[in-house]
């Protein structure tokens, strides 16, 4: 067999394609040069798949402003930003008014989560997910998406409150929120305050239920400040 097809057979689809432009003065480094490409090359195309799963909404370039985001004791910003809190199995809730940079802190936190700890994520808004729970609940294919959700390490939901749910959405984003917790992470961004969250249910007690499990293990950030696009827009009159 040659080179190629033992590569092929190992499954080694860089080293496959690339072993004969390694440049080395001796086995050892050829073999160990080899090993680091194939290495990352494996490691980019599994972040690559990460990020397509994920379906994370695009971000700008701006960087990221804190200063009118409120943080609470018991997390600092970095552990934030860099996710170190989906290792915990905790949650956070982003409140504050459109435009605030609830959604944009969201897709940050989530990408760096894929590309520092390999993470398993997947953004839905609130609405769009209890559409594809309803969707699967008819089609019998509910189990399937559940078992979906049950891998991820992070699931965010975002634009809680912005549209109401009819009962039987309400019930089943329950089932989600219960099979997270205490097992994997959710990020909610929201407008709502908790007193209000019964005008998305429409249950007080499926809504106590609801943020019961959600803040047992949570950090609140609130974000006070005004509209990002409101200023953009203002900015380029």
């Amino acid at each position: 067999m040659t080179v190629t097809a033992y590569a092929k057979r190992l499954k080694l689809s860089w080293i496959r394609e690339n072993f004969n432009q390694i440049e080395a003065e001796t086995n050892e480094e050829y073999l160990l040069k080899l090993f680091e490409k194939e290495v990352q090359n494996r490691e980019e195309r599994k972040v690559n798949l990460l990020l397509s799963q994920a379906q994370l909404p695009k971000t700008g370039s701006t960087p990221f402003q804190w200063e009118h985001i409120q943080i609470p004791q018991g997390i600092e910003r970095t552990a934030v930003i860099n996710g170190d809190f989906i290792k915990e199995r905790e949650n956070l809730i982003l409140y504050g008014g459109v435009g605030t940079g609830k959604t944009y802190l969201a897709t940050l936190l989530s990408l760096n989560a894929i590309h520092r700890f390999g993470s398993q994520v997947k953004f839905y808004t609130v609405a769009g997910l209890v559409n594809k729970l309803i969707e699967a609940n008819q089609k019998n294919t509910l189990p399937k998406l559940m078992k979906q959700i049950e891998k991820l390490d992070l699931l965010i939901l975002d634009e809680l409150g912005y549209i109401p749910l009819n009962k039987e959405g309400a019930e089943l984003l329950f089932q989600v929120i219960s099979m997270c917790y205490e097992n994997r992470s959710i990020v909610i961004t929201t407008n709502l305050q908790f007193g209000q969250w019964n005008h998305v249910f429409g249950d007080p007690i499926l809504t106590e239920a609801v943020i019961d499990r959600l803040i047992h293990h949570s950090h609140l950030l609130v974000f006070k400040g005004d509209s990002f696009r409101y200023k953009e827009s203002l900015l380029h009159q």
